[in-house]
């Protein structure tokens, strides 16, 4: 078995395009969903096998059934069972998800049944988790309930915002999941986040603004969200994968260096 590298980068990616953009760009695995611009939802079985078939690194799938708060009905558990079920038929053998309960916290009862639904695959927790009342022990229930990662941005907007937290989430979840660091990590920010955190696996999208190829455009209807144009959409930047990865793989011969040294 390959030795496991010290620093990885994992891609959230909604489309054919940015799955083969991140893998070509040095990503070491997929986070793959629909709707990102909303947060992720999703993806459904036909896109999962397109993009399967597309790269070569892993894919974990994010199951989420809408946009909004992680309090999900009878019925969207339900929901979200069954695609779990389903894309592990198909072959996926890693998921992302999160549930919470009205006061804050996770909802353990609802988790269970997902992670039930397929029994031989890994999960992560998604940034549910950073809206828990208390993180500290929201990572004790994720271990106790199985999961070999959490994603989160350790409580606050963004992961550089909450770099203390997240080195405490490294340090108290060590040797038991990794902690993933998320929410606007870019190329730029990313050395000072590994700097004060120290983590190992970093998540982004690295997205780029694309305009449509409509010449004919009503500018003032919106099918989705208000404000969130119909003639723009966003794409994983090769490029700017590639200078993350670039990062991480410096990071990682000057942490050999160090061990050898």
């Amino acid at each position: 078995m390959a030795k496991r590298k010290a620093y990885q980068l994992e891609v959230c990616v909604d489309s054919v395009e940015s799955a083969k953009a991140a893998e070509a760009g040095g990503a070491d695995r997929l986070e793959l969903c629909d709707n990102l611009v909303i947060g992720g939802t999703t993806p459904s079985p036909v896109f999962y096998e397109q993009v399967r078939k597309s790269v070569n690194i892993p894919i974990h799938v994010l199951i989420r059934p809408r946009f909004g708060d992680f309090l999900y009905s009878e019925a969207e558990v339900e929901r979200m069972e069954q695609e779990i079920a389903a894309l592990y038929h198909l072959g996926a053998n890693s998921f992302v998800i999160g549930a919470l309960q009205a006061d804050g916290t996770l909802d353990v009862e609802a988790l269970k049944r997902l992670m039930q639904a397929a029994l031989q695959a890994q999960f992560i927790l998604h940034r549910a988790f950073d809206m828990t009342k208390d993180l500290l022990f929201s990572l004790e229930q994720a271990v106790e309930l199985g999961f070999s990662g959490i994603l989160t941005s350790g409580g606050e907007n963004t992961a550089i915002e909450g770099a203390t937290m997240l080195r405490r989430l490294k340090e108290k979840g060590r040797n038991r999941l990794d902690i993933i660091a998320g929410a606007g990590i870019r190329s730029s920010n990313l050395k000072n986040l590994l700097d004060k955190t120290g983590i190992g696996v970093y998540h982004l999208s690295g997205k780029k603004r694309i305009d449509s190829r409509m010449r004919y455009r009503r500018e003032k209807i919106f099918m989705g969200l208000e404000g969130i144009s119909e003639y723009e959409s966003f794409v994983t930047e090769e490029e700017e994968i590639r200078r993350v990865a670039d990062i991480l793989k410096k990071a990682e011969r000057e942490k050999e260096c160090q061990h050898f040294g």
